[in-house]
């Protein structure tokens, strides 16, 4: 079944899973700025892998009919530091035209403090000022839900902006309904070890229906698994889902949030 994987950091990722995600199905990846594994020394750094996120991965991508699209920030491990996360912010109006460019993001919270949350802030007021749809990062593990709700409360301060045009990703059981309760649109990421299983995340679906929800296997440098999407749509047809069903969860809701950004276009879906 085709599917729209839109959060997955391929940068970190072979050109053998692009492959392996085109033969299952996949068509459009959106790929969001964040940590490279190692905290970077430098803004030109930042430049240097924006003009990554913007020329090179979209060729790779296309060499497998895979559409490639990006978000662009300083992601919240990188912003403890405001003054070096200024500068890095203050690159990033020039690759905003870019063509693949959908927004900021993955901005939000690591480790709930000061210094992330006055960046999130400064994040947001970029994203109201060039009009930018928003994908927000929340914390891991127990720092999750108080995490979650400083991030909405923030969003919901900065009066400029529509949460129907800001998805909340890496949402678990306990912080799936109060992001939608609050206008958001929610994401689950697909995870083998954290977050959320395919198993998890189609009991989520049982639980709270398919509203403004989608699922993404955030690949990165950790254990992650690019074919997350397309295993979590086979546990659901195991469990007697309708085609339907599925593909709402998996390609027509991320592509009608994605869709609110004029450039993102999959031609003949």
């Amino acid at each position: 079944m085709t599917y729209i994987d839109p959060h997955i950091h391929m940068i970190s990722r072979t050109t053998d899973d692009y492959q392996r995600m085109a033969q299952a199905g996949c068509i459009a990846i959106t790929e969001p700025a964040f940590w490279a594994g190692f905290d970077r020394s430098s803004a030109q750094g930042f430049y240097d892998y924006f003009r990554q996120l913007t020329q090179v991965e979209p060729s790779r991508a296309a060499q497998y009919g895979i559409k490639h699209f990006t978000w662009l920030c300083i992601n919240p491990k990188e912003a403890e530091d405001p003054g070096f996360a200024r500068e890095v912010m203050s690159i990033i109006p020039e690759f905003l035209e870019q063509p693949n460019v959908l927004g900021i993001g993955e901005i939000g919270l690591n480790k709930n403090s000061r210094n992330e949350l006055e960046i999130f802030e400064e994040h947001l007021a970029l994203a109201a000022d060039h009009n930018q749809l928003i994908l927000v990062h929340t914390p891991h593990l127990e720092d999750k839900l108080k995490g979650t709700k400083l991030i909405m409360d923030a969003v919901k301060n900065n009066q400029r902006i529509d949460p129907g045009r800001v998805l909340i990703d890496h949402v678990e059981e306990h912080t799936v309904q109060i992001v939608l309760d609050r206008g958001f649109w929610a994401g689950m990421t697909l995870y083998p070890e954290t977050k959320c299983t395919p198993q998890r995340a189609a009991d989520i679906v049982e639980m709270h229906g398919t509203e403004r929800l989608w699922m993404n296997s955030a690949g990165d440098w950790g254990p992650s698994d690019p074919l997350a999407v397309p295993k979590a749509q086979i546990e659901m047809r195991r469990r007697g889902h309708t085609e339907a069903t599925i593909s709402q969860i998996s390609f027509d809701n991320p592509k009608t949030f994605l869709g609110q950004c004029p450039k993102f276009s999959i031609d003949g879906h």
